[in-house]
């Protein structure tokens, strides 16, 4: 399997349980695939560069992603359908580093004054 880390934007106004919903949508969707989501980080109500579809603020959330191709390509035609998600993008990668990425070593807070986090997977059967 290849790695992997999908990175996508929802509207502003969606909550962050919503958007927590979302990653476990997403997560169960690479796991029916035979994938498995290694972690995932939400870095938090961020403006963005220019509006996107209206909105001048977005959700940022990235997952580490061990995958097939097919369960990376169901992901990104689910988020396409979303009508939450304003933007994504996977890319393909070497490996996955374990500690924060560097938008989590930035700052540590988003603009609202929330402490960004980072939830690591917990592989079932892993040794």
């Amino acid at each position: 399997m290849s790695l992997y880390e999908s990175t996508f934007v929802t509207r502003q106004d969606v909550s962050r349980a919503d958007v927590n919903k979302l990653v476990d949508t997403f997560t169960d969707i690479i796991k029916q695939q035979d994938g498995k989501v290694i972690k995932h980080e939400y870095w938090g109500l961020r403006n963005l560069a220019y509006r996107i579809k209206k909105n001048r603020k977005g959700h940022y959330v990235m997952l580490a992603i061990d995958a097939p191709h097919a369960a990376i390509k169901e992901l990104e035609r689910n988020m396409g359908l979303h009508e939450d998600i304003i933007r994504h993008l996977t890319v393909h990668v070497d490996s996955i580093d374990e500690g924060p990425s560097p938008m989590m070593q930035k700052g540590g807070r988003d603009e609202e004054g929330s402490e960004l986090t980072i939830e690591p997977m917990i592989v079932e059967g892993a040794a």
